[in-house]
């Protein structure tokens, strides 16, 4: 015979409940069931947040995280210098003009020179 671990029926969850009745009493009886249903419940909450922790941690990492104010005013202003390199090899005066202007006529003279295709509508 294959018997299986706390093969628990009707008549044995009963025949424990009896027995509980007895020794604990019925005053004490509620108090255990309520002190059983915290139990269960913290149970419950303790494994979802470990399930939680690790499906966070076998997710892939991001590369799209904000940067930190440093590292994001470290590439803008790299940025700015890549345009305005840019803009003096378009043979473009980069003096007194925002990194906005500087892009706008970027682009402008880009497409006068055929590197860029103008959009059709």
């Amino acid at each position: 015979m294959n018997k299986t671990p706390l093969n628990i029926g009707t008549p044995e969850i009963l025949i424990i409940l009896l027995i509980a009745l007895i020794l604990l009493g019925p005053s004490k009886l509620p108090q255990l069931a309520r002190s059983l249903g915290e139990a269960v419940k913290e149970f419950r909450k303790a494994s979802s947040g470990l399930t939680e922790e690790v499906r966070q941690a076998t997710q892939p990492i991001r590369t799209e995280q904000p940067l930190i104010p440093a590292q994001a005013q470290k590439e803008k202003e790299i940025d700015y210098e890549i345009i305005k390199k840019l803009a003096q090899k378009l043979e473009i005066t980069t003096e007194g003009k925002s990194e906005e202007e500087l892009v706008k006529e970027i682009i402008s003279k880009a497409k006068e020179k055929g590197l860029l295709e103008e959009k059709q509508q």
